[in-house]
């Protein structure tokens, strides 16, 4: 067996808005419950477990790799829901995409501020 992420674990306030906002933007099988957890299962098997949490939140970033057709349909429902999007991580370029490697990303938050990156090509696989 090769070394495969399985899952990772999102602190949140509120689990159910969360992972229902990242399924659904993502355009994703609606979270499902394990002990604790809410669960958002990805195209490759991986889940983020949507923990609740009363402590400070530490932002994350979460990367999604998406297809052409995908990333337009994301894209829509980040548009269609008034969502600011950002063309680079450190959100200096408002209202951008980038295209880095031949492909497109964007980031943009969720409610707790974990900042969340759709792109259509792994970094550093461009000619």
């Amino acid at each position: 067996m090769s070394v495969q992420l399985n899952h990772t674990i999102v602190l949140v306030r509120d689990p159910k808005t969360s992972a229902t906002f990242l399924a659904d933007i993502l355009g994703l099988a609606a979270p499902n419950p394990f002990g604790p957890f809410l669960m958002v299962e990805a195209d490759n098997d991986v889940t983020l477990d949507f923990a609740d949490t009363d402590g400070e939140i530490t932002p994350q970033h979460y990367a999604f790799l998406v297809s052409e057709t995908e990333f337009d349909e994301i894209f829509s429902r980040i548009q269609q829901r008034g969502l600011a999007y950002w063309a680079d991580p450190g959100q200096r370029r408002a209202g951008e995409i980038n295209t880095r490697d031949g492909g497109r990303g964007c980031y943009f938050e969720d409610s707790d501020g974990h900042l969340l990156e759709i792109l259509t090509r792994p970094y550093g696989s461009g000619s």
